[in-house]
């Protein structure tokens, strides 16, 4: 059973280099992190089954800002700066650290992280960071194993299990993690549901029946 995507509605909303330039914080948001060309801006389009929602780009650590998408007014989804590759100079890099470390801190708004990680490479120190930052606001996360498209099935069952088990030891059952692919649209439907069920856009029946 298809999983309504009531992400489709996102648009282009703002982009903020600094807390004064935030919306105002008094919606739901849901925000998006991962290291540089982990597939994180093609995740946020097959989500909201948009073609460029979010820039694709070849070139590592294009998102220098948190990008805002409005789903409706007061429901947000939030791309954050990608790190890893990124050729940025390190004081640029020092103030994303901090802006980040102080949107987590205090953003009210902010309902769960969906951290995106390569099923070829999964669990580097970023990732760990981001996690941690949700556990540590008590907040609900939730892994998107992407590209899982260039593994067979074994070995993506393989990743996932050891995903599992390491996400468990380290943060206890706050972190879900799934198979991911933009390419071929597998656990679109799976992601759609936990996003729109943070964002407080499914009715309650539909997301249990969903989630199953």
């Amino acid at each position: 059973m298809a999983v309504s995507n009531y992400l489709n509605a996102a648009r282009y909303l703002l982009s903020a280099h600094n807390a004064r330039q935030l919306p105002a914080d008094d919606g739901l948001e849901v925000a998006f992190a991962g290291r540089s060309n982990a597939g994180k801006s093609s995740a946020l389009n097959a989500l909201a089954g948009h073609n460029a929602l979010a820039r694709v780009s070849k070139t590592p650590g294009r998102t220098q800002q948190l990008v805002f998408f409005e789903v409706r007014p007061q429901r947000c989804l939030v791309d954050l700066p990608g790190y890893g590759y990124a050729k940025v100079p390190m004081d640029l890099q020092a103030h994303w650290q901090a802006f980040i470390d102080q949107y987590f801190a205090t953003r009210q708004s902010l309902r769960g992280l969906v951290v995106v990680m390569d099923i070829r490479h999964p669990l580097k120190d970023y990732d760990r960071q981001m996690l941690g930052y949700a556990v540590q606001r008590s907040l609900p996360a939730h892994v998107l194993l992407t590209k899982g498209d260039k593994l067979g099935r074994g070995q993506q069952s393989q990743t996932l299990a050891a995903v599992r088990k390491e996400l468990s030891s380290a943060f206890g059952d706050s972190v879900g993690v799934q198979v991911f692919s933009s390419e071929s649209k597998q656990g679109v439907d799976q992601a759609r549901t936990v996003v729109q069920t943070w964002l407080d856009l499914m009715p309650a029946a539909a997301s249990a029946v969903a989630a199953e």
